[in-house]
Formats: structure tokens, C-alpha cells, sequence
């Protein structure tokens, strides 16, 4: 190979830099001097059946709900933790109340999970273990009393769950308060 003379290596050098610094400066003018083109908008058809609207629950009804489950627990004297999941089971809210078990968080989630899950009261579907145990090995789920489904026109939105009380009646008893502080 042949070997280049030192003012051709840096004639060329030379010229590489300038056409890096060219390149660049000229990208950054190009960027700055012209807005980037908006995003084409995509719209959305209501009649196109492939589309379905969805009713959800917003931070602050769930956080409603919740704080009237712990405030009808606390009227009788009892630690729970409640639990509010929207539609697809996603945890919105998780409240542990003073003096609640360790387990009773996680329970609360299942609980509403099920709920939801299955738009009935998880004192219900206890009962429909009896004809399909196999329920009960979904993971998830929870087939104790102490879920209840929140329903906009029969359909599920969202799911609450309470745990922590002697027994899932209560534990129920309270999630319903929790449903009936959103009709407020």
C-alpha cells in the first residue's frame, strides 16, 4: 500500500471534519428552523363495529368506594384491608386499615378479581364450587365472601374486595358499602 504524503493526510482530514461539522450543523439547523410535522391524527369511527366503548371507574370513585369500606368496618370495630380493581383486574386502589392482618391485602385484590371477573358477589360464587371446583384453581382468584362487583347497566366495571373481618359475610357486607357510596 501506498503511503499518503503529510499534507495529503492533512488535506484530507481536513475535509472530513468540515463535511462531519456540515452534516451536523446542518441537521441541527434543519430541526430547529422547521417544526416537525404533526403526527397524522387518527380518527376513530364510532360507528366501526370493530370499536367498543368502555365505561371505567375513575382514581377518585375508586378512592371513594374504598374510604366508605373502611369507614363501615371501623363503625363495627373491625381491620380490614379493601381493595378496588377496574374492569380487567388492574388494581386501582389497595387500602390496608389499621390493625389489618398481612393478609389481607392480597386477599382483597382476589377478591375483587373475582368479583369482577365474574359480576357476582363472591358469596355466590362459593356456592358454584360445588358444581365446578375447579374454579377455585384460576390464578387470581378467590372464592371467599368479601368481593362485589361494581355494575354500570348490569355490566361489570370494576371490582371491590374486603378481607380481614371473622367472616366473608362481613367482609362482603362492607365491599357492598363500598358499591353503595357510588351511587351517591
Amino acid at each position: 500500500m501506498k503511503k499518503l504524503s503529510l499534507r495529503t493526510r492533512v488535506v484530507t482530514g481536513a475535509v472530513v471534519v468540515a463535511a462531519l461539522g456540515a452534516g451536523t450543523f446542518g441537521a441541527m439547523s434543519a430541526s430547529a428552523s422547521s417544526p416537525a410535522a404533526p403526527a397524522a391524527a387518527v380518527k376513530a369511527d364510532t360507528s366501526n363495529r370493530n370499536l367498543q366503548q368502555t365505561t371505567h371507574l375513575t382514581v377518585a370513585a375508586a378512592t371513594k368506594a374504598a374510604q366508605a369500606t373502611l369507614d363501615a368496618a371501623k363503625k363495627e370495630n373491625q381491620r380490614i384491608s379493601v381493595a378496588v380493581v377496574d374492569r380487567n383486574g388492574n388494581t386501582i386502589i389497595s387500602l390496608r386499615g389499621d390493625g389489618a392482618g398481612p393478609q389481607s391485602p392480597e386477599s382483597a385484590v382476589k377478591k375483587a378479581y373475582t368479583a369482577v371477573s365474574w359480576n357476582a358477589p363472591t358469596s355466590e360464587l362459593v356456592k358454584r364450587l360445588e358444581q365446578a371446583p375447579n374454579l377455585k384453581d384460576i390464578p387470581g382468584t378467590l372464592f371467599l365472601g368479601g368481593g362485589a362487583p361494581v355494575q354500570v347497566k348490569g355490566a361489570p366495571v370494576a371490582g371491590i374486595g374486603v378481607a380481614g373481618a371473622p367472616s366473608g359475610d362481613l367482609d362482603e357486607k362492607f365491599a357492598q358499602a363500598g358499591v353503595a357510596a357510588l351511587a351517591r
